[in-house]
């Protein structure tokens, strides 16, 4: 095999790509990443040793953030933007390797390979293919690495966009480099991994709830909005990914311009933030979830900014190259890069609104609007309402739906669902797989909607807030005695941070599809299927039946 990752749910047969990533990543791209990876195990095994001698370095987590960051799904498909990413990485690796051995009186002969290898940039690709995920042979112990490792990389991407705004939290950054340095560790056990994943877990509760204090203390607290399908007239900027940062910036220098911006994907609840309101050329939301975008760039015909991942290969047929633009970790090929902020300015989005003035408006393609904005203060204000129609019967159950959408098919099956639920269930949704059902005429259960959308996926910390309240509303020990089901659909390493969250906050039969993780070994499967009732979706029926019983 040429390459080998199996770290999203499209991966080959559910065991792994081996020539070609099904996302559409070269064996090139994903030997980098690989070879990227093993580097910053290296500046993490060096931090790790430093905070033991009470040299702390959040800069070097915020670095790591952002690099693991680049490594997911659908992220950076620039290889000379990842060979660029490595030197960083081992330059400031060995920057701490040597005060660390100046620490030490220069006896640090131990150190693991990841620490102490020295390449040249021409030899990157050939070394590469020895240090990926094969590296590991042992089929558990490489599972439950590769699990953190994937967890670690939802909580680098949550992370870097709340250290945009402003906040961090140092036990997360401490852990990243812990966890990270401890998937070198020759001799840490199956049952001490397993312990280091729900630490995992723990972990990504601690930034999702850092991300949520960020946004919400920028931007205010997500309110019930409706938003808008259909286009307007003049020029427009459509923006995909997820940092609210960027938009804001965008929205500031579009002012008066003549230009609308749109939001894609999981920028669809920056309309839910009060900040956002007071821009007039904040029209609406364009199209679905991140699938879609080769059809749906091409027929918005203006610019399009791709803040974070969600962005998929180009076809041969497309020919919005020249109206597409990346910044933040994002990198594509003769795409046009907007560079980072400098000195604490603002970025500068002037070629983006130049090119957006020469295009023509965007074609419409739906009109109505999607009703959102149901975040856990919306949520909670509402509990006395909430309870009471529990109690009275009009609410039967409550089904979380949040997580990824994807390509597949077999993702029909969370329409089916939705479609086939008792009228007595409401649906808590966050990320883009809410676009599997909520354009739909589901209804409400007296005023309160049968979808509530709590926003992108790092907002399923709210609806784990929100299940959590309500335990205690209904006076209840265990939030597994709530009428709550989960039916969950994840595509990449965000959504793998967000299960771990839900399985260390004691979440129990949780269902996930369209398939189990393709990286969990038979063993490791079967301890989270004993342990935590985790199992995969099978038929909406089925599902449905076994939800109510």
């Amino acid at each position: 095999m040429s390459m080998f990752c199996y770290q999203c749910q499209e991966t080959a047969r559910n065991l792994g790509c081996t020539v070609r990533g099904v996302c559409g990543k070269s064996e090139t791209l994903a030997n980098l990443f690989d070879l990227l990876i093993f580097g910053l195990k290296g500046l993490a095994y060096a931090s790790v040793h430093l905070q033991e001698k009470g040299r702390y370095y959040p800069e070097d987590s915020i670095f790591v953030m952002g690099a693991l960051f680049k490594t997911i799904t659908n992220t950076n498909w620039d290889e000379d933007s990842i060979r660029d990413t490595i030197e960083q990485t081992l330059a400031l690796r060995d920057k701490r390797k040597k005060e660390l051995c100046d620490l030490m009186g220069g006896k640090c002969d131990t150190c693991p390979e990841a620490v102490t290898f020295q390449l040249k940039r021409e030899e990157y690709d050939e070394f590469a293919k020895k240090v990926g995920v094969l590296k590991t042979e042992n089929e558990d112990i490489r599972s439950l690495r590769e699990t953190i490792i994937y967890g670690l990389k939802g909580i680098c991407a949550y992370g870097e966009h709340s250290a945009v705004l402003g906040y961090q939290d140092d036990e997360v950054n401490k852990f990243v480099m812990k966890a990270l340095a401890a998937t070198l560790d020759d001799n840490l056990t199956v049952d001490q991994l397993i312990q280091l994943v729900l630490k995992t877990g723990e972990n990504a509760v601690k930034i999702m709830a850092k991300l949520d204090e960020a946004n919400t203390k920028t931007y205010g607290s997500p309110e019930p909005t409706k938003v808008k399908l259909g286009v307007n007239n003049n020029p427009g900027i459509l923006v995909s990914g997820h940092d609210l940062k960027d938009l804001e910036e965008l929205l500031q220098q579009t002012e008066g311009k003549g230009v609308d911006v749109y939001t894609h994907g999981e920028m669809l609840p920056a309309h839910y933030y009060p900040a956002f309101k007071q821009y007039k050329h904040f029209i609406g939301n364009y199209g679905g979830s991140w699938w879609h975008q080769l059809e749906e760039f091409e027929s918005f015909n203006g610019a399009i900014l791709m803040t974070t991942n969600c962005l998929v290969p180009l076809r041969k047929e497309n020919t919005y190259l020249d109206r597409l633009f990346t910044t933040g970790m994002v990198n594509y090929p003769n795409a046009v890069h907007i560079p980072e902020r400098e000195d604490g300015k603002a970025k500068d989005f002037t070629p983006i609104i130049e090119r957006a003035l020469k295009c023509q408006p965007p074609k419409e393609i739906e009109t109505g609007e999607i009703i959102g904005g149901f975040a856990h203060d919306t949520v909670l204000g509402l509990a006395d309402k909430i309870i009471e129609a529990v109690k009275s019967g009009a609410i039967k159950r409550f089904v979380v739906m949040a997580g990824c959408d994807g390509r597949m098919p077999s993702r029909k099956y969370f329409t089916e669902v939705a479609e086939k639920l008792p009228k007595d269930a409401v649906i808590l949704t966050a990320g883009c797989a809410k676009y599997r059902y909520i354009k739909l005429p589901l209804g409400d259960i007296n005023g309160i909607p049968r979808v509530l959308d709590a926003g992108q996926c790092n907002d399923s910390y709210s609806l784990a807030v929100i299940a959590l309240k309500l335990k205690e509303a209904f006076g209840l020990d265990d939030v597994n005695k709530l009428p709550l089901s989960f039916d969950i659909a994840w595509y990449e390493q965000k959504a793998v941070a967000v299960l771990l969250a839900l399985l260390y906050l004691g979440f129990k039969n949780i269902r996930l599809g369209p398939t189990l993780p393709g990286f969990l070994s038979p063993n490791v499967a079967n301890v989270l299927t004993e342990t935590f009732g985790l199992h995969r979706t099978t038929d909406a029926d089925s599902d449905i039946a076994a939800m109510f019983s």
